[in-house]
């Protein structure tokens, strides 16, 4: 067997194994996004198949067709390593990262984690509890909110959108929801969905006429979007589980006051609903953290930007805001 030989086999050992692994990742991490677990399915199947021909010989292939295919095969593990890298960054944006200016409330009282006059965050060991500096409370749309606006002080994915599409379209967001006074009405509406709305000045949950909430915020020129109700009056509303470990996000009222809660890291969703509870959180919101839809970030006191999860997807289209 000669160099090149060797080498090719080498390459297709390699490119099979990297193409399993990424397959694996993808789904042990549930990345579920159906056109790309397919893909990622029969990438795997052909480099193994490819690596097998490879392995019996392809020099026995009398049919020329069958030739042709197996070049073809062969030339598609050029995909595994983009396909890969693509996995990996997937798998390294469900990771939070370490506040270090967080200040340490795992043996603070409760009714201790309150706003500050500036963005403070509180770490229970758990938990990361954020305040961030507030006067508004906007839902964005389409064009993704930017860094240099200096009057953000949160941004986030909010509602869901119904399917993956780099084209955005007001019907794409589940639930209904109104921006800057303006109400979009969506096909997509859940029963288990409550409503978060900003209006005059003041936040508000409502989980029994979530429509009619966001249409009262849009009458009011606020703002407001529907997501999954998890925790009503202290009371877990909730009747779905995850089935692995995470790091979760709620939008929530705790000791009266707005915030966002994040898992300090990824963390059964039973076990984030405790800690939850065990604050006292008052009502709560469901927040998807899927890799990519996860894109998150914060202005300090020091009015540096804090990326908490830095890979946006081409297909979230919408994000809550907190505006100074």
């Amino acid at each position: 067997m000669n160099l090149r030989k060797r080498l090719s086999g080498i390459w297709l050992m390699a490119m099979a194994l990297l193409s399993l692994c990424s397959f694996t990742c993808f789904f042990v991490a549930q990345m579920w996004l159906n056109i790309l677990y397919m893909f990622y399915l029969t990438i795997a199947l052909v480099q193994v198949v490819t690596l097998v021909i490879y392995l019996w010989g392809p020099e026995k292939l009398t049919f020329k067709p069958l030739k042709y295919l197996y070049r073809i095969c062969y030339a598609s593990s050029i995909l595994v390593i983009p396909s890969f890298a693509f996995i990996f960054m997937g798998l390294i944006s469900q990771y939070h990262i370490n506040i270090r200016e967080s200040i340490d409330a795992s043996s603070m009282a409760i009714e201790e984690i309150v706003p500050s006059d500036e963005t403070v965050i509180y770490n229970t060991g758990k938990v990361y509890i954020f305040f961030p500096e507030y006067s508004s409370v906007e839902l964005v749309c389409e064009d993704r909110p930017s860094k240099s606006d200096d009057s953000i002080t949160w941004c986030c994915g909010a509602a869901f959108q119904h399917t993956v599409s780099l084209d955005f379209t007001q019907e794409n967001v589940e639930g209904d929801h109104a921006v800057n006074g303006v109400y979009y009405s969506s096909p997509y509406n859940k029963d288990s969905f409550a409503a978060f709305t900003f209006a005059n000045g003041e936040f508000s949950f409502d989980f029994d006429d979530p429509q009619g909430a966001i249409k009262k915020a849009a009458d009011a020129g606020g703002n407001g979007f529907m997501q999954f109700g998890l925790i009503k009056d202290h009371e877990v509303v909730m009747n779905f589980d995850r089935p692995r470990a995470r790091c979760y996000r709620t939008l929530a009222e705790l000791n009266g006051n707005l915030c966002i809660i994040d898992s300090v890291n990824m963390m059964h969703f039973t076990e984030f609903m405790e800690e939850l509870q065990r604050l006292g959180v008052t009502n709560a919101l469901y927040m998807d953290m899927g890799a990519g839809w996860n894109y998150s970030w914060y202005r300090n006191i020091a009015d540096k930007v804090v990326t908490l999860f830095g890979l946006p997807v081409p297909w979230s289209h919408n994000w809550v805001v907190f505006k100074k």
